[in-house]
């Protein structure tokens, strides 16, 4: 008894020591439950005060943005997902759009949004917003990585062959939010008389093969999956507005080369696909110093154009390029002459054309190039491929 007496001391001890480590333990939990549930509930509820104001989602391509006699005006309500920002030091980033719903911004490191490897970044710790003027500013001691430390950060006329590592994907970051001031990214234009056969051939479920046929952007080039090639992104579209479609999309493109090796390389790359309808995508190698002149593109898109036409007999859709980083040495830094050579060969060989070059145009008026470029030079990111299928969806037919 006297041993048992000299133990108990010891034993109460323990227990309350194992007590309050369970009490800890169950404290803890129920906060990090409570932390769940709060940053849940203020998820949720950022989505569904856009769902409450009739957003129209450009992300999701919304069928309804895609009609010819839809107004062009600003002031709309749209849920913009994943648009692309590299933001350096302490400068502010512009989004697309100003007037910013309150709380609808979410930055995370991925631009898909349901990436298990995406990290979510803290307004007021890493960042911070101007709603108004829909900026995005890194804080001093932000986990944003700083585009400031890039190795092409603000050099001009810059020789990408002198430098090993020159990508901008370890420093973007994609952001959600609304908009109350909203405007279609791409003018709507109708192309319907150049598309009668594809058009029928979807509606009806007949099997449509689609090919195109460029240079590494049409081959994906900074695309993070096929899916999220422009091209794919289209053939969604395509599938939510034609319910019978049936169609396989195939790409044939030439990386580094130009509309004149797509000619003289037909037979080794178009020549043996079967198309129903091609995606013609020349122009930024041609802009590239030494390259084509805008005058010999429209010239080759033209005879392109015929030799799918009687080769293949199939339909036709040209489109132009956006223009490569103002900073590189080896641009002409015209790219709108290649952009109005490219839709003045569509008119001359009677196809339909998309203006991926004007699309671009207006993004550029808020953000930086950098923002959208994955190789820093001349490849759209993920977001710049979604606005090549934006100018895609404006197009009617």
């Amino acid at each position: 008894m006297k041993f048992k007496k000299t133990l108990a001391p010891f034993v109460r001890i323990w227990q309350i020591k194992i007590l309050f480590f369970v009490s800890v333990l169950l404290n803890t939990i129920c906060k990090l439950a409570a932390c769940y549930l709060i940053l849940g509930a203020i998820s949720n509820s950022i989505y569904a005060q856009a769902a409450g104001n009739k957003v129209s989602t450009v992300y999701n391509s919304n069928p309804e943005h895609n009609n010819a006699n839809a107004s062009s005006a600003r002031g709309i309500t749209m849920d913009i997902q994943g648009e692309s920002l590299v933001l350096a030091a302490t400068k502010p980033g512009r989004l697309c759009f100003d007037s910013l719903v309150n709380r609808s911004v979410i930055v995370r490191s991925t631009y898909q949004r349901y990436n298990a490897n995406s990290k979510i970044y803290l307004e007021g710790i890493d960042y911070t917003v101007d709603y108004n003027n829909g900026e995005i500013q890194r804080t001093f001691n932000s986990s944003i990585p700083d585009y400031a430390k890039h190795i092409l950060y603000g050099k001009k006329d810059f020789d990408h062959t002198k430098f090993t590592d020159f990508s901008n994907h370890p420093y973007f970051i994609w952001v959600d939010y609304v908009t109350k001031n909203g405007e279609r990214l791409a003018q709507p234009n109708d192309q319907s008389k150049y598309l009668v056969n594809f058009r029928k051939k979807l509606e009806t479920g007949k099997p449509v093969t689609i090919v195109s046929y460029g240079n590494s952007i049409t081959a994906g080039g900074e695309a993070s999956t096929t899916e999220l090639r422009f091209q794919f992104i289209y053939g969604n579209y395509l599938r939510s507005i034609f319910p019978n479609a049936n169609f396989k999309i195939e790409d044939v493109s030439i990386p580094g080369y130009s509309s004149k090796q797509g000619i003289e390389w037909w037979d080794t790359y178009i020549g043996k696909t079967s198309p129903d309808l091609v995606l013609v995508g020349w122009g930024m190698n041609d802009h590239n110093i030494g390259g084509n002149t805008p005058e010999q593109l429209r010239k080759n898109l033209v005879k392109l154009v015929g030799m799918i036409k009687e080769r293949k007999n199939a339909e036709v859709i040209l489109y132009s390029s956006f223009s490569p980083n103002n900073d590189w040495h080896f641009g002409s830094h015209s790219m709108e002459l290649y952009a109005a050579a490219t839709k003045q060969a569509a008119l001359e060989a009677n196809c339909a054309y998309v203006d991926v070059y004007n699309t671009w145009v207006k993004v550029f008026k808020r953000k930086d190039q950098s923002s959208l470029l994955g190789n820093n030079i001349n490849h759209p990111n993920d977001f710049g491929h979604w606005l090549y299928a934006q100018a895609f969806e404006a197009m009617s037919f």
